[in-house]
């Protein structure tokens, strides 16, 4: 039973001497949150100043030599978010490594849009306490303001004032301050005070097909700036993974329901935050957790599929620039999974349990009985769905919902409440 009305959501990735000039590209127009914005071409980036590690780069090591990578039996959903104890005695750089051009004559198309979306894409480093790691970023605008994870840069869930720094494309390090969180879609924004950023291009998550090209880059395992490719392998697919929301430094251990891309491009613990490009070098998607056949979920490597969250759904980070935080709808419902028969493991919708008095839910003409099918246009065939397609539209929309009542296909509009 799942009690979509509760304030919680339900259960449920070096400089090269010698380096051939990059092909010149002319100017492009890049939409962000806050309006268009004109882009320079990219240029090839300066040489780093130093190879000083970024943070602590215990990080790195620890999560290897702590046997954080081991398997096991146990599967699930893992947000990318390496830890690793301060007082750990062996570190490891990690190189700047920007995307470096040898051989201008077979450029291929992940070359030139992982050319165009890196300068975007940066390494945060966060800490706090003995707690810690490393994750990634993506430029939104000239003034600072970078998209991550929630679960980045509260540690997963561990701190509410963590400290935070970001290192650049050209390698520049820059002290970062957290503008806001929103735990319920595991986005959050941050801040550097820094010139001339590049802010990324943002794509439309909703024309993307399966088998499109799909492109991560971030700092997987702390190694900024890595490139991997796959395809897309779905779209409109829910996962569950743990909530990073903060109370008082603790994880609330709470899970969300989330819509996401699915993706075979290799993504790894510290690929959170960091951005899923398109073969125009557009961002589609922030890479936020990955499919675990592992015992520790938390640090399980790639198997081929992870999860990002749609740049479309992402673009609310406008919300949170403006108010610290975002707005989720809410229903009214309590649901659990109906099953497409008495003895199948196949679910065919969310059955209604019960309808809280004055809801959303309640207004609509909602009753305990009815299965809901869809919502705002998404197919929902068990009860995670149909809380991740109220959680992703904003508070006070109104969207179309789809149930079936004694056996009968209905409709409604349904205004929804504000999740808390």
């Amino acid at each position: 039973m799942y009690a979509e009305t509760s304030n919680k959501p339900v259960p449920h990735t070096g400089d090269s001497q010698g380096t051939a000039p990059l092909p010149s590209v002319p100017p492009v127009t890049s939409p962000s949150a806050f309006g268009t914005v004109t882009l320079a071409p990219p240029v090839p980036p300066a040489r780093p100043r130093d190879k000083k590690r970024v943070g602590p780069a215990v990080f790195v090591t620890c999560l290897v030599a702590a046997g954080l990578l081991g398997g096991g039996a146990a599967s699930g959903v893992s947000a990318l978010w390496p830890y690793a104890p301060a007082h750990a005695a062996t570190t490891v750089q990690a190189a700047i490594s920007p995307v470096i051009v040898n051989n201008t004559e077979s450029v291929n198309a992940v070359t030139a849009a992982a050319q165009k979306a890196s300068p975007s894409v940066v390494t945060i480093s966060t800490s706090s306490g003995s707690s810690g790691g490393t994750g990634s970023g993506i430029i939104l605008d000239t003034e600072g303001h970078i998209l991550t994870n929630t679960h980045v840069v509260t540690v997963d869930g561990a701190a509410a004032d963590a400290a935070v720094e970001v290192r650049t494309n050209d390698g520049q390090v820059f002290k970062a301050t957290i503008v806001g969180t929103d735990p319920l879609s595991d986005l959050a924004v941050i801040k550097i005070d820094a010139q001339g950023l590049t802010p990324a291009t943002l794509g439309d998550s909703g024309a993307v097909n399966v088998g499109d090209t799909a492109i991560a880059i971030g700092a997987p395992l702390g190694l900024s700036g890595t490139v991997t490719d796959g395809i897309v392998s779905a779209v409109n697919r829910t996962i569950e993974t743990e909530s990073s929301a903060t109370s008082q430094g603790s994880s609330t251990q709470d899970s969300i329901s989330i819509n996401v891309i699915q993706t075979d491009a290799a993504i790894n613990p510290g690929n959170s935050g960091g951005a899923l490009v398109n073969a125009q070098g557009e961002i589609i998607g922030v890479n936020v957790a990955i499919a675990s056949a592992g015992s520790s979920s938390s640090s399980s490597g790639n198997i081929g599929v992870g999860f990002s969250i749609p740049i479309n759904q992402a673009k609310r980070a406008e919300e949170i620039i403006s108010t610290g935080k975002a707005t989720h709808g809410q229903l009214g419902l309590t649901v659990q999974d109906k099953t497409s028969g008495s003895s199948s493991d196949f679910t065919a919708g969310a059955e209604v349990a019960s309808v809280t008095p004055a809801s959303a839910a309640d207004k609509a003409g909602l009753q305990s009985g009815d299965v809901v099918t869809g919502l705002a246009g998404r197919t929902v065939t068990n009860a995670s769905e149909l809380t991740a397609a109220a959680r992703e539209q904003a508070a006070g929309t109104t969207v179309k919902i789809t149930f079936q009542r004694d056996g009968q296909e209905q409709t409604a509009d349904i205004t929804l409440g504000a999740a808390s």
